[in-house]
């Protein structure tokens, strides 16, 4: 049990900074395409865009800020590798599991987990490839979304499982920080489906790219609680 739990303090530290980091140097590249103006990795006119905080006032999307050259060469295959380490991640945590357990199952977190790291990798391969086709637009948005949904019920099926055995595990975790993983899931739930409304609906493109950014770093800050939940072990 011990190799998993330094394993998963690992993962998960990167897991939270490779892409917060990958989209924020995109974003800055964006907004500062002079650095590049004369070198081979001179900014694309459609990725340039003029400062602004786009958590607050969701002035481009991070599709926006990503999807052109050069910054679809940093955030391509830093969403590609945080899929990899999703992976590790979620096979991992249903060791764990079922050593507490004392089980031998695939339990759903991790089925979930893993289909979010795949929805991931396909959302970052087809950013950026230009399709004049509705039902492609369709499916780049389903794509996406899909890795939302799964990597939500990934996280809130795993955080069930961590609660129950709280007590078999009280020498090895935080407690404060399992709590706050609950909030920060139940958090990510409630907005998610308060937004469908909006999101739906034509206009608020503002809103849903505020929405955007911020609930990106939601997601991966899950993963920054995991490195705190889990205590460092010897």
């Amino acid at each position: 049990m011990i190799s998993e739990i330094t394993q998963i303090r690992k993962l998960s530290l990167w897991i939270f900074l490779i892409p917060l980091i990958a989209i924020n140097l995109c974003l800055f590249i964006s907004q500062n395409p002079e650095f590049l103006e004369n070198t081979i990795f001179r900014v694309d006119q459609i990725g340039r865009s003029g400062f602004s905080i786009p958590y607050l006032d969701g002035s481009l999307s991070i599709s926006r800020a990503s999807r052109t050259f050069p910054q679809y060469l940093i955030f391509k295959p830093s969403m590609i590798l945080t899929a990899f380490f999703l992976y590790i991640y979620w096979k991992n945590n249903n060791l764990l599991i079922n050593k507490v357990y004392l089980s031998n199952i695939n339990y759903k977190f991790k089925t979930f987990g893993i289909l979010s790291a795949i929805f991931l990798v396909i959302h970052s391969l087809l950013l950026g490839v230009k399709f004049d086709i509705q039902l492609y637009k369709l499916f780049r948005r389903i794509v996406l979304l899909l890795f939302i949904i799964f990597e939500i019920i990934a996280q809130g099926i795993l955080v069930y499982h961590l609660y129950k055995l709280k007590l078999k595990l009280i020498n090895f975790i935080n407690i404060k920080i399992l709590y706050l993983k609950i909030s920060l899931v139940a958090i990510l739930s409630s907005v998610a489906i308060l937004s469908i409304p909006i999101l739906i609906t034509k206009g608020n493109t503002h809103f849903k790219h505020a929405l955007e950014w911020n609930y990106f770093v939601g997601v991966v800050l899950f993963y920054l609680f995991s490195r705190f939940y889990w205590r460092r072990t010897t």
